[in-house]
């Protein structure tokens, strides 16, 4: 008898960001950004930020007013064009500190569908991403792609289940060839 034991993909686990504080660049910059907690003006510290509890707004602008940030508990961050966006190397940078559950694992495009291209999406260390908008064509005015920041990766809860009928399965059929 042969016996099959089937495994399943792990996958990140979305991370909390609820009560994140974030410091964000922008091509380098912490003063061309400007954070919701300074109510977007340009002075010293504007670039950092704590994540809207009301999830109602961005939590920053560029300086230039070209790109916005929206950070979700869920750990979704919302990119968002606010106007048509010339050629340009636009690179950011958002740190978390020591303000997150568990380290950053992952950081995926879930919905790129409002531009054309992919967007540089890395994880630079256990608490800052990096993105890198400088190849995208945009379809519009207002448009947005969406993003996941993850943990560590988890087993869907089917593996288990089923290493464990593998091995009962296994186990019987040794069994029976024992007997026979």
């Amino acid at each position: 008898m042969l016996a099959v034991l089937a495994t399943g993909q792990a996958q990140a686990a979305p991370l909390s960001l609820q009560d994140a504080t974030i410091t964000a660049t922008y091509d380098g910059s912490a003063a061309d950004v400007l954070g919701l907690d300074h109510l977007f003006a340009q002075e010293p510290g504007s670039n950092t930020s704590t994540l809207d509890p009301t999830d109602s707004g961005v939590e920053f602008l560029t300086a230039d007013y070209l790109f916005g940030f929206d950070f979700a508990k869920d750990g979704k961050l919302t990119i968002y064009e606010n106007m048509p966006i010339p050629a340009g190397d636009y690179k950011f940078t958002f740190d978390f500190g020591t303000t997150l559950p568990a380290a950053i694992a992952s950081f995926t495009l879930l919905d790129g569908s409002a531009a054309d291209g992919v967007p540089g999406l890395d994880v630079v260390d256990g608490h800052t991403i990096a993105v890198d908008l400088g190849g995208l064509a945009w379809h519009g005015d207002y448009a947005s792609i969406t993003t996941q920041i993850g943990a560590a990766s988890v087993p869907e809860p089917a593996v288990p289940a089923l290493l464990l009928a593998g091995a009962c399965g296994l186990a019987i059929s040794r069994r029976r060839d024992r007997r026979a």
